[in-house]
């Protein structure tokens, strides 16, 4: 433990080094009067990309390690540590039932993120094609990124799709007054692509109204061939107004719904 505790302090000793070392030479290229107009304009992109991808999402993580307590607390968290979508689902079952539901339902599954489907991504957003199983964003709940991911693309275009991501709870977990769920969901809107204010990153920018996408995702399984049972659970969180990892803003009545697949119609 000691040991490794000590290669993680190395790790990032050396990462700030990097950090400040490549900082210095972006704040060279940028006012140095021997530099072009265009090479000025690689400088600006290079500036973009270092900061928005590896010095706020560092500080960010670096602040929130420090200030966000590591607990249920209703809201999923980014790669960085920021408070990302809240959780407005539950789900009672085993992941078969839950993928069988939304399959039926007419969802599909969202693709595991790596390089070549989140090139594939940037595409089909940029050309408007076509892309029913586009990855989502990774976030996190009990430390690690969702389990599962379903989504449905609106008029062929994957800038705009609802979405759910799911996660499943730990054994012997309860939710706060003692409830029981097997996975926990955060359902939103992509409306449109644009850039996150907390760190510039290009992302996917969410409706701000969580609970309209969470009714949505009911009345969409309710149509499906499976008998489900819903317990909206009312005021399970204090309702409030707030921002997601991104920056968009969202609301919510902080009611939760349980859903359990009871029999077959």
């Amino acid at each position: 433990m000691k040991k490794q505790s000590f290669l993680n302090s190395i790790f990032r000793l050396l990462r700030f080094i990097l950090i400040v070392f490549v900082g210095y030479i972006v704040y060279q290229a940028l006012f140095s009067e021997i530099l072009t107009k265009r090479i000025h304009i690689f400088a600006y992109i290079f500036f973009w990309l270092f900061s928005s991808y590896i010095i706020l999402p560092f500080v960010n993580k670096l602040l929130t390690g420090h200030y966000l307590p590591n607990y249920f607390i209703g809201r999923s968290r980014t790669g960085d540590g920021l408070l990302g979508d809240p959780i407005n689902l539950a789900f009672i079952g085993d992941e078969n039932e839950l993928k069988q539901l939304f399959l039926d339902s007419g969802w599909t599954i969202a693709e595991p993120l790596t390089l070549r489907s989140s090139i594939h991504m940037v595409a089909a957003s940029v050309f408007a094609r076509s892309y029913p199983s586009a990855p989502v964003s990774s976030l996190f709940l009990f430390n690690k990124k969702q389990d599962l991911a379903f989504e449905k693309e609106i008029e062929n275009n994957p800038r705009r799709r609802h979405h759910v991501r799911f996660w499943k709870t730990p054994e012997k977990w309860y939710l706060p007054g003692g409830r029981k769920a097997d996975w926990l969901g955060a359902a939103t809107y992509d409306k449109k692509v644009g850039f996150s204010i907390f760190t510039g990153q290009f992302t996917h920018k969410i409706n701000s109204d969580i609970d309209q996408e969470r009714d949505f995702v009911l009345a969409s399984i309710k149509d499906s061939a499976h008998n489900i049972e819903v317990e909206m659970v009312e005021h399970f969180t204090t309702s409030y107004h707030g921002r997601n990892g991104g920056g968009d803003r969202i609301f919510t009545d902080g009611s939760l719904p349980f859903i359990q697949v009871t029999k077959s119609k």
